[in-house]
């Protein structure tokens, strides 16, 4: 059977500012939030894929549901609730990058039944915001510790302008790290969470937190994707940019389709969680295929991860 995989996280409306072909500004509106980018990116990738995510009974609401749904995402009954559907605005700056601002509420039901899946994804603003990010730690101590758990995959997507304590959300951090298979972030993460530390001593000390893969991208640069016995550079094709709205979340979901690929090649779960599946040409194969999606990505505008057949025609 293919592997199934359950992303647990934020959605909310990008509202993009941006000047139009004759540079005045206008807004546009995108469904966005970096679980639901990647739920929706893995989807697009060809996965079986299911989000627990907070969405309002409202208009943003509806064109969140509608854009994953378009997709084949289905959407966790225990996403729809009362209330105002998050949003962020984007201001794209002269260089295609982005600043956000945000007007988000987070938080997960008690007594939650998860479905049984392969692969479970959280992260982002979900993993910090409270009473939310709790919620989410303790769903991923308990998968941990089950005794069929799954494969855990982690992506901070820090985001300093809402988790400002360092402290706190250091400690957050290393908490979720301890309990996760597989952890992304960008080096721009790595050196706001370790700014005393080079990116390949926050690697050392991310893998020494348990992680058996940790990939770092590292925007135009490509990725460097690490083990405690390897460590490979990828590179992507080189491309001209519209904006980088969603080419981390893009990685991330080629991650993840890499790794529900090779459980479906027969390979044991047991093998990706204790990092043995992964010698140094499954990671330049896995990194290969992410930089791809991800430059695919910011290509064209807003967050519009490619279909499996963009990447491999």
């Amino acid at each position: 059977m293919p592997a199934t995989v359950l992303a647990i996280g934020e959605s909310l409306v990008d509202v993009v500012d941006a000047p139009d072909s004759q540079g005045s500004p206008i807004l546009v509106e995108h469904p966005g939030g970096s679980p639901m980018n990647i739920a929706y990116g893995a989807a697009r990738l060809g996965l079986a894929v299911t989000l627990l995510t907070a969405v309002g009974r409202d208009a943003r609401g509806s064109s969140i549901v509608e854009h994953l749904e378009s997709a084949g995402v289905v959407i966790a009954p225990a996403s729809i609730r009362d209330g105002e559907t998050s949003s962020a605005t984007a201001h794209v700056q002269p260089d295609g990058s982005a600043l956000y601002d945000f007007d988000l509420r987070w938080s997960l039901p008690e007594d939650l039944e998860l479905p049984a899946t392969d692969i479970v994804h959280v992260g982002s603003i979900a993993a910090f915001l409270e009473p939310g990010g709790s919620s989410v730690l303790a769903i991923v101590r308990r998968l941990a510790a089950s005794e069929n758990a799954p494969v855990i995959t982690f992506d901070p997507n820090m985001r300093p302008t809402i988790v400002s304590d360092h402290a706190s959300a250091l400690e957050r951090f290393e908490e979720l790290a301890r309990a996760t298979t597989v952890l992304k972030l960008s080096d721009e993460d790595a050196v706001w969470l370790y700014p005393e530390a080079t990116v390949d001593e926050a690697i050392d000390r991310i893998l020494a937190l348990g992680p058996k893969l940790v990939a770092v991208t590292r925007g135009g640069e490509g990725a460097v994707l690490a083990t405690r016995g390897e460590r490979r550079f990828v590179t992507g094709p080189r491309v001209d940019v519209a904006d980088t709205i969603g080419a981390g979340d893009s990685f991330m979901s080629a991650l993840i389709f890499q790794l529900a690929g090779m459980l479906g090649e027969g390979v044991p779960v047991a093998a990706l969680r204790d990092g043995s599946a992964f010698d140094a040409q499954r990671l330049a194969a896995i990194g290969d295929f992410a930089v791809r999606c991800a430059a695919i990505t910011v290509s064209r505008a807003g967050a519009n991860p490619p279909l499996l057949a963009e990447v491999t025609p």
